[in-house]
């Protein structure tokens, strides 16, 4: 499929991860025929470093540096592109930066390296760059933690609660399918054995599986039953098992853990995941006790 879609940024930091999403950008911006943007952000100098009439000479040699390294990847990676690509380089605090940027090109979508957290505190209470970007964004984010990835996308898993289920994540899940050709795995975490919330549960699998079908997009719908994970490792384990391309989540808390943490189940997922993430920030919430797709 070669329609049209908005800007795709790149943030990159040169390491690994940052290289990988470029990889991955690349092939979404040549199936959805996508202009690129390759950001590197150069962290603000210290109040210490400012007292120094050179440091300002020193600032625009690294970002010069910087600027030369990011023509280097767009000539290596971006030239068989058919829109246009470009580089830019800032100056500021990271996730700021690259959110500002993503606002002001009209992005469409964000791909970017993540290492994960690297303290079990940091992963709780601070974040990462890649997360506070996710909680900013504009637009949809994948983040890329894992060492490889294969290029495009044969399978999307698309976790639903009873609480927060938005058009959002299923109209951009059905997007990406129709530019991959991918079929999209919809699956419920069942964390009780109340009949009540099971049947709820299976009435909402079964409405997004046929609002998905009649999209004309191939789908399967599962309700999968855990009492010893948390819900982060189930949507985990469930991915690896499928052997996801792609994981879709909300940027919002899922409803076993609402507020807990500003989303600790979405931030667990991006940290510990190896499969590539897709965070859809919501407008809006939706009347979950008379939800209907549309």
């Amino acid at each position: 499929m070669t329609t049209s879609s908005g800007p795709i940024l790149v943030p990159i930091g040169f390491a690994e991860q940052s290289i990988l999403a470029l990889e991955q950008a690349v092939n979404i911006a040549k199936i959805t025929d996508s202009e690129l943007f390759l950001l590197t952000v150069v962290e603000e100098p210290s109040t210490m470093q400012k007292l120094f009439s050179s440091y300002k000479e020193s600032q625009e040699q690294l970002k010069e540096q910087v600027r030369e390294k990011l023509e280097g990847l767009q000539e290596k990676y971006c030239s068989d592109l058919s829109r246009d690509s470009d580089c830019m380089v800032s100056v500021g605090a990271i996730y700021e930066k690259i959110t500002e940027v993503a606002d002001m090109i009209g992005a469409s979508l964000i791909v970017m390296g993540t290492n994960g957290a690297e303290i079990e505190t940091r992963k709780k209470f601070i974040g990462s760059n890649a997360y506070n970007v996710v909680r900013s964004a504009p637009c949809p984010v994948i983040t890329i933690k894992g060492k490889e990835h294969r290029l495009g996308c044969n399978t999307i898993v698309l976790p639903l609660d009873l609480q927060k289920e938005t058009r959002e994540k299923v109209t951009t899940a059905i997007q990406y399918a129709r530019f991959w050709d991918a079929e999209i795995r919809v699956f419920s975490v069942l964390l009780s054995n109340d009949e009540f919330v099971k049947g709820k549960l299976q009435r909402n699998l079964e409405q997004v599986e046929q609002f998905i079908v009649d999209k004309g997009v191939k789908c399967q719908a599962e309700l999968v039953n855990v009492s010893d994970v948390s819900l982060s490792q189930a949507v985990l384990n469930y991915s690896e098992k499928v052997n996801a391309d792609l994981v879709m989540i909300m940027t919002q808390q899922e409803s076993d853990f609402t507020l807990y943490f500003l989303g600790s189940t979405a931030r667990s997922i991006i940290n510990e995941s190896d499969i590539p993430v897709m965070c859809v920030r919501p407008v809006k919430k939706l009347d979950t006790t008379s939800y209907e797709l549309q």
